[in-house]
């Protein structure tokens, strides 16, 4: 983890010094905003879909597992009674398996999340 931090520090000082240096003044787009709507990524033919899906505020399961996994973490801390607190850090745990790659194929495929989540009961 600190090898992590190392580099991520490397690289904020190296982007500082060529900013200092004016290596980003005459990049194209300068002064315009960014387009956050970008989906060259995403294949031609489910750029309609998704852009529906977007406007309709719906947001891919990756990311409602993350904010469900922010306001779980954030709970964990105020939780009064044991068990209350043993519930949420076990769905927690699901949670951080659901959201590794290799995992999350292994209980998409079995179907196991949704029963697990339904034994452990709300927070």
């Amino acid at each position: 983890m600190n090898l992590m931090r190392a580099l991520d520090a490397i690289a904020e000082a190296r982007i500082e010094e060529a900013m200092r240096q004016g290596a980003f003044d005459d990049l194209p787009g300068t002064g315009r905003p960014l387009d956050l709507d970008d989906d060259a990524l995403v294949p031609e033919e489910l750029r309609a879909a998704y852009r529906v899906l977007r406007n309709a505020g719906f947001v891919p399961p990756e990311i409602e597992m993350r904010r469900e996994r922010a306001r779980l973490a954030a709970l964990i801390g105020v939780l009064d009674g044991e068990d209350a607190r043993l519930g949420a850090l076990a769905k927690l745990a699901l949670l951080d398996a659901r959201l590794e790659p290799s995992a999350r194929r292994a209980l998409r495929n079995g179907g196991y999340e949704g029963k697990v989540l339904a034994r452990l009961g709300p927070p």
